[in-house]
């Protein structure tokens, strides 16, 4: 014991002069403590990493094979070639459906889908409508991971969007950019035109694949871009989600999309042509033509009428007016508020079922 009292003694001197530099250390340099159950507040780069991962499995590549016919040397079409082109798709719902672009599987000879995993299948079209682009396959390889659906009709211009595809066959590719406007149309696409534009570089290959927000969550499905030259960048389109849902909802129901239809054909009114009519809303679409025996027709619309409102709705554009009554169901009742001769009217009508090739 007594040998030990000195090898104690030793220790706790030890201990007491080590405490004693410690506090003197912390009372001088307090930030050597260790910040318990504080956050880390080391700045940390910018990233999209997490909405990728989040919707990054739920893009496909497709690629198509369809017969071309090719011109000899004299300019004659005499034989046919195969023609090999990529796009890309979203699986829609957990069943197997997914959504690409009409012009990606058009009239394709065979459609080969690789999911993210790397299981490749042969789809079937189960419809496609080509007055939006768009077109519904199935596979069948049990349950997969479907994309968040976001909301088209909250992007603002602006926010960050994040493009996923198989651009030139680099799949799996993203791009980022902003929304440059929303609700874009006249540009000759498509029937129905309401587009999201970005900036987000769509290259061949991105067309069927996801525009996403900053959640992982599809916003929109990507279609096309104004050039392809080097004069033009940062110019892309992309359908938006809401019109997407819609339309894939129709086809999985009944394999293709019923539109209403009225039965006529307007046109932009100017406000040099509104101010000539004494129409001082802000508001109105001409008739430029009424096709006989038409529910327009019968319920005495003529060319040269202006309409007003739609259900209520002010009318401000002609493609405002024929995504309003693409969207009515055949047989719903059809309010118009309308101009002639200096005076209002009002018109009712019954919507029908839009026949092939023609406008509302």
């Amino acid at each position: 014991m007594a040998r030990l009292k000195p090898v104690l003694v030793f220790l706790l001197q030890s201990i007491v002069v080590g405490l004693a530099a410690a506090f003197i250390a912390v009372l001088l340099r307090p930030q050597l403590l260790p910040s318990v159950g504080q956050p880390d507040l080391a700045p940390r780069p910018a990233s999209y990493a997490d909405a990728v991962a989040i919707s990054a499995p739920a893009v496909a590549n497709v690629y198509t094979r369809r017969l071309v016919l090719a011109r000899g040397d004299d300019g004659a079409a005499d034989r046919y070639r195969t023609n090999t082109s990529l796009g890309s798709a979203v699986v829609f719902d957990a069943d197997g459906y997914l959504v690409t672009n009409y012009h990606v599987v058009a009239n394709a000879t065979e459609i080969r889908v690789q999911m993210a995993d790397g299981r490749i299948a042969s789809p079937t079209v189960v419809g496609v409508d080509a007055e939006t682009d768009l077109a519904v396959l199935k596979v069948d390889l049990g349950e997969l991971t479907a994309i968040p659906l976001g909301r088209s009709d909250q992007l603002r211009i602006g926010d960050v969007v994040l493009a996923i595809g198989n651009p030139y066959g680099l799949s799996k590719t993203v791009t980022q950019g902003i929304v440059s406007a929303t609700g874009r149309g006249l540009l000759g696409l498509n029937t129905f035109e309401n587009f999201i534009q970005t900036d987000a570089a769509i290259n061949e290959g991105n067309s069927g694949g996801a525009l996403i927000n900053t959640l992982g969550e599809l916003v929109g499905i990507n279609t096309a871009v104004l050039a392809q030259d080097s004069g033009t960048e940062g110019i892309s389109f992309a359908i938006p989600v809401n019109l997407v849902r819609g339309v894939v909802d129709e086809i999985k129901r009944q394999g293709r999309v019923i539109r209403g239809w009225v039965g006529l054909e307007p046109d932009e009114l100017t406000r040099a042509e509104a101010n000539a009519l004494g129409i001082d809303t802000g508001a109105g679409i001409i008739l430029t033509k009424v096709i006989d025996n038409g529910p327009a027709a019968q319920a005495g619309l003529l060319p040269g009428d202006v309409i007003l409102s739609i259900n209520g709705e002010p009318i401000r554009s002609r493609q405002q007016a024929l995504l309003i009554v693409a969207a009515l169901e055949p047989g719903n009742r059809v309010e118009l508020d309308a101009w002639r001769n200096g005076q209002r009217f009002s018109a009712t009508l019954t919507a029908a079922e839009r026949p092939p090739d023609e406008t509302p």
